[in-house]
């Protein structure tokens, strides 16, 4: 007997040892070896709940705020001793505390005595950026593509309570107006911005229950699933943009993986045995908790790590050995999937600057032991082409990825795709092999015109349904997709003949400064077929257009294509415009277009320069508005006249018939006596214009000869010359 109690001593004494080497501990303490004591300056901030944050900038795995008694903001991963996070006096912020924060690209936006601030960590300046009169909770999408921010007052009738937004990163707030927003009972438990889903979704609480309700189509025609609301819940966005949320509270622990809309508590397992359905049923208290794409920790303030995975089924944790870590300022942050820390401030009695105590967990080496009843990890390798990428579905388009599954020797994995978007595109799976490839295609289904205003973020995953805990270094297999224009697609002209290249123009030409003009008989400001008052000066834009393609002046053209319009035929509105209310007074009447199967084409008949603008119609071709211009120069038609055939046609036969009249005519009046009067005068009317020019002639001989001066006249006078 006194042997089994030695041995359960000795056993009791040594577990603590083997704990303690599998949480590697040290403390980091720096700049405080020449004895240089630095003043806190401005008014400290601090944390007022029970439990403690630490907020990691989504992008720079080196910046982190630590909130608790103390604020701690550090730039190099708390790797050197810090002075307690203030702001300037200047700011006048009153009672200095710390009720949200986030991070903004280079900004890190506090909400501190009913204020938002904004401190630029680079440049270390501060701003103030939002004034209300109550303590606003504040939560944004943890995104860097997205810039939302929103504001807003947690625990007010959703009737009465004032939400803000902001798109600029927090520099400016303006009020967030939800639809419906008065018809909806109950408190605002908390919203946020899911960016792959483009939803804003509110966290509604009414009697003891929770909802969320969202913004956009199509799950703004219903409530999420209710669940049971127990105190003031926070909100995790889990990174990686696969709907994963997780709300908690002291005393609660839930999970979603679809954005709210199913919610399910966390429970305890041990093993393969469920040993608590829920946090509040296992009387654990939870101090802080750490979230990654994949994993999940937590500590409690019994002095107890728990450790659990997020996927697609519902998720657990499981209990690990007691570490005897646990601190009111202990924090908990995973530094890489499997590395947990522990990070415990530490105030240092010489120095303003507080140390700080890491604990680094080994993760998968706590997972071996045997009392965790923990199966071996079946997976062998799940890898895919297509993580941390983005990928477009335009209509009429398929996508196609790759994901490659080898399961342990003797064992069978259940593989799931799930992907989480309010406009789910058809995704075909299939496994080509039963043990090393699965693979998915996706095609778009083609929606209603104008129905997707704008692109769609979806988020598509791969993962196993059967997956063990102990699988750490095993995340799903999570990409984009935009369902929406593919910014790729844009409309090309063949220019495969130009004016330039058969050298009818010069290029260097059009590109200084070239210009034409339209006569204003040609021109009409409105295109509605009228005529201008003055002519229009063009200039050629080179860089736009190119050189133009090479038309013959008898050419045909007419482009190819499909349409389907919402307005009646005219030619000055967008057929597409969802906010033209004209009635169809002619629903039978196509709309003229060039192209598809009408008969509409172009004669051109003048030589000379077309500019034309060219877009698809089409609202089933493509989410894009698909539009350019291009310019074709025609050439091979006759001079323009001035005057038209049909004119000098007429002219030409009435001189003809004028002078067969005249032939036919003139005979026959010489014959009578008025005829004979008119030959009479005709004729002495030529002999007197025959002296006369005798007369001159002769005249203008005798002046050429003599000599000027004065000549005798031939009646005996002088004339002067």
């Amino acid at each position: 007997m006194l042997m089994l109690m030695l041995v359960a001593a000795v056993t009791m004494w040594l577990r603590p040892l083997v704990t303690a080497q599998l949480c590697r501990s040290r403390t980091v303490r720096t700049g405080k070896v020449f004895n240089v004591i630095q003043d806190v300056q401005g008014d400290r901030l601090y944390f007022q709940p029970t439990t403690t944050r630490l907020i990691k900038h989504p992008c720079e795995k080196n910046i982190a705020l630590y909130l608790g008694k103390q604020v701690f903001f550090t730039m190099d991963n708390f790797e050197t001793s810090l002075l307690p996070f203030t702001i300037p006096t200047s700011m006048q912020v009153g009672v200095p505390e710390v009720t949200s924060a986030h991070f903004a690209g280079s900004l890190l936006l506090l909400v501190v005595d009913q204020k938002v601030y904004i401190y630029d960590y680079e440049n270390n300046s501060w701003s103030m950026s939002l004034d209300a009169k109550k303590h606003p909770t504040m939560h944004r999408k943890l995104l860097h593509v997205s810039n939302l921010v929103f504001a807003y007052f947690r625990g007010d009738q959703i009737s009465q309570t004032h939400i803000y937004y902001s798109n600029t990163g927090g520099f400016s707030f303006w009020k967030y107006h939800y639809d419906r927003q008065a018809e909806i009972i109950g408190s605002l438990g908390g919203i946020f911005h899911f960016f792959s889903l483009s939803q804003v979704a509110m966290l509604v609480v009414n009697q003891g229950k929770g909802m969320f309700k969202y913004s956009d189509h199509p799950l703004n025609r219903s409530f999420g699933l209710s669940f049971d609301y127990n105190g003031t819940l926070d909100i995790l966005i889990a990174p990686g943009q696969r709907g994963i949320l997780l709300l908690w509270f002291e005393n609660s622990l839930l999970f979603s993986h679809n954005a709210g809309q199913l919610v399910d508590t966390v429970r305890v397992k041990k093993g393969d045995q469920t040993l608590f359905s829920s946090i509040f049923e296992a009387n654990i208290t939870i101090h802080s908790i750490a979230v990654t794409e994949n994993e999940l920790a937590v500590i409690t303030r019994e002095d107890n790590l728990y450790y659990g995975n997020l996927g697609i089924v519902p998720s657990s944790i499981i209990k690990f050995a007691d570490q005897y870590i646990w601190s009111e300022e202990v924090a908990l942050m995973f530094r890489n999937p499997g590395t947990l820390e522990i990070l415990t401030p530490v105030r240092d009695t010489a120095f303003p600057a507080f140390d700080f105590q890491k604990c680094l967990v080994n993760i998968q080496a706590l997972l071996m032991d045997p009392e965790l009843h923990v199966g071996k990890c079946k997976i062998e390798v799940l890898t895919g082409e297509f993580i941390y990428r983005m990928y477009t579905i335009d209509m009429h388009s398929q996508l196609e990825l790759t994901a490659s599954l080898i399961p342990q020797p003797g064992t069978s994995l259940i593989p799931l795709v799930m992907i989480c978007s309010p406009r789910t595109p058809k995704i075909h799976f299939y496994v080509s092999s039963p043990s090393t490839c699965l693979c998915m295609s996706g095609r778009d289904e083609v929606p209603l015109p104008c129905s997707l205003k704008r692109a769609t973020m979806s988020t598509l995953t791969v993962d196993i349904a059967n997956k063990e805990i102990s699988c750490v270094d095993i995340k799903p297999l999570s990409t984009l997709i935009s369902v929406g224009c593919d910014l790729d697609k844009k409309i090309v002209i063949q220019n495969k003949v130009t004016a330039c290249s058969m050298g009818i123009l010069d290029p260097l030409t059009l590109q200084d400064n070239y210009s034409f003009i339209i006569e204003k008989e040609f021109y009409h400001p409105g295109f509605q077929g009228q005529q201008s008052s003055e002519d229009l000066h063009v200039f050629y834009s080179y860089q736009q257009l190119g050189c133009p393609l090479l038309v013959y002046y008898d050419t045909l053209w007419k482009p190819v294509g499909q349409w389907a319009c919402l307005c009646p035929p005219q030619n000055y509105v967008s057929c597409h415009d969802p906010n033209n209310n004209a009635p169809l007074r002619w629903p039978d009447v196509q709309y003229q277009i060039l192209g598809g199967q009408t008969a509409n084409q172009i004669i051109f008949g003048h030589n000379g320069f077309y500019v034309f603008y060219i877009s698809i119609v089409d609202p089933y071709y493509s989410y894009c508005q698909l539009e350019t211009i291009f310019s074709i120069y025609v050439y091979g038609a006759f001079p323009v006249q001035l005057v038209s055939a049909g004119v000098v046609i007429l002219l030409i036969i009435s001189s003809i018939l004028g002078s067969v009249w005249l032939a036919y005519k003139t005979p026959k009046l010489l014959r009578t006596a008025r005829g004979r009067r008119i030959k009479k005068c005709a004729t002495q009317l030529c002999r007197r214009c025959k002296t006369v020019c005798q007369f001159r002639a002769s005249a203008t001989a005798r002046a050429g000869t003599e000599p000027p001066g004065r000549h005798r006249t031939p009646h005996g006078g002088r004339s002067d010359h």
